[in-house]
């Protein structure tokens, strides 16, 4: 594999999620591996959940300001504060905010939105008679409209629903915005809420072998940009390639195992050449199905396991974004790390799949 640097580059990350705002609280939670899981007040939580892995003590207003978020829904307030993280962390304000362009993963927005507009609708007087300011939170691409208002990012916006892969599906999004040159940077990730129409989705959908899930909710973004454009010290990974597909069900095993060769092949790395693997392990069958599909093609080679950060809960479409910041926290512990290349898949049990190849700096 060469050397060059020929994809976009990492150059930053943070994130909101159980283990608390910002990045340093998810290094250190996936660092130690504690557990998030709480009981739920039932008076507060409406849902046939026991319990949940939830941002602690995540309330919109109080964590952003009164200004602002008075109709502002969860999943909105989560990414806004993780973009807000990000920005501060990193020490890249959005001055030239004409150059920053955002990507962020999603299920459908929030569930709890459209249900709450949906239930207003049949038990007013008339359909019509709603609280209007209730109206953007229902519409999917809400969060990404929010972050770029609030900060002043004045790129391309675009909101990508995948599922478990939005993460990585958002990734291949931002790589694509750079190589055409519509942005000099792009922040990319996804985000999920939790909550009690959430709950009851799940509970309706969900498949005998994946009764003892514990949902979570959270949001990751990345910061990605030319390799031109970031200083050495700065870079923590580079792109190489995001391969997708959509298994037909029960076949995620050979459809995975396809993508993730047809990846290798087009980033010109082999096996060898791979210094951990991080699969999204959705509970069940489907899970079985990804490990089959990894374990054939690196069995035989010494690659560090990554697991997606389950400790968090299942965080829906936020998942593929938490295992590409829990592989670059991994790396960042890890000096057998540089140069070499980590691999990110996902599944879903709607047949949306997924895979990155990063090479750590």
């Amino acid at each position: 594999m060469t050397s060059a640097v020929r994809g976009p580059v990492i150059s930053g990350w943070s994130a909101v999620s159980p283990y608390g705002i910002g990045r340093e609280a998810f290094a250190e939670g996936a660092r130690t591996g504690r557990t998030t899981a709480l009981a739920l007040e039932p008076e507060q939580w409406d849902g046939p959940d026991e319990k949940a892995c939830l941002v602690p003590g995540f309330v919109s207003k109080d964590v952003l300001g009164r200004k602002g978020t008075r109709s502002m829904d969860r999943v909105t307030g989560l990414a806004v504060t993780t973009v807000r993280e990000l920005l501060a962390e990193s020490g890249h304000a959005a001055e030239n905010g004409a150059d920053v362009g955002l990507v962020l993963g999603t299920t459908t927005g929030s569930a709890q939105s459209m249900m709450d507009i949906t239930r207003d609708t049949l038990v007013h007087e008339k359909p019509f008679y709603i609280d209007p300011s209730h109206i953007p939170n229902a519409i999917m691409n809400c969060p990404a409209g929010q972050c770029a208002i609030w900060y002043g990012l004045k790129g391309p916006n675009a909101t990508v629903a995948g599922g478990r892969s939005s993460g990585l599906l958002a990734l291949n999004y931002a790589r694509r915005l750079l190589a055409a040159g519509r942005a000099r940077t792009v922040l990319c990730g996804a985000v999920e809420e939790y909550s009690a129409a959430r709950s009851w989705l799940e509970w309706h959908t969900r498949g005998d072998d994946e009764s003892d899930v514990v949902l979570g909710e959270g949001c990751a973004v990345l910061r990605l940009s030319p390799a031109d454009a970031v200083a050495e010290g700065e870079r923590l990974a580079e792109v190489l390639t995001v391969e997708s597909g959509v298994a037909p069900l029960g076949a995620a095993t050979q459809t995975l195992a396809a993508t993730v060769r047809r990846a290798l092949r087009r980033a010109g790395v082999s096996p060898a050449e791979v210094w951990a693997v991080s699969p999204s392990g959705p509970a069940g069958a489907l899970g079985q199905q990804e490990r089959s599909a990894l374990d054939a093609l690196f069995g035989d080679f010494a690659v560090r396991w990554v697991p997606q950060p389950g400790l968090i809960g299942d965080t829906a479409a936020a998942t593929a974004a938490f295992q590409v910041i829990s592989v670059l926290s991994a790396a960042q512990d890890d000096p057998a790390a540089g140069g070499r290349v980590a691999l990110v898949t996902s599944v879903d049990r709607d047949g949306a799949l997924a895979c990155a190849l990063l090479r750590i700096f």
